[in-house]
């Protein structure tokens, strides 16, 4: 299991269609499997689960996006897991890690595109 935490400052639905784009986008077998959206007082609270075949590992990974809205400040998280065929431990987490660059890509490039547009 890999994870990233970052916190960025943006517009929730915004970030959300970005980076569902990018992780689509950047891999030919990812696709969203499913969303959850809760709303309390100012506070907004997304998780996003994706999907992807790992030619690398043989098998399929998953990527969990949890993303914390208060005002303009978003706090990300985002997990990958799976990817590995071993009974007892982990062997080959290529796949994880390749799923949760192809994040951390997206990620950046919204902070980036957010940046330029201030």
């Amino acid at each position: 299991m890999s994870h990233h935490e970052r916190e960025l400052t943006g517009h929730l639905d915004s970030f959300l269609q970005h980076f569902e784009t990018e992780i689509i986008r950047t891999s030919a077998t990812a696709h969203a499997e499913d969303r959850s959206d809760f709303t309390i007082g100012d506070a907004r609270l997304a998780v996003r689960v994706y999907e992807r075949y790992s030619a690398m590992g043989g098998n399929r990974v998953s990527l969990n996006l949890s993303v914390l809205c208060v005002g303009d400040t978003l706090a990300v998280s985002a997990i990958t897991s799976g990817g590995s065929q071993a009974v007892f431990f982990k062997m080959n987490t290529f796949g994880e890690d390749a799923f949760l660059d192809r994040a951390i890509a997206a990620i950046d490039s919204f902070q980036d595109a957010s940046t330029a547009q201030v």
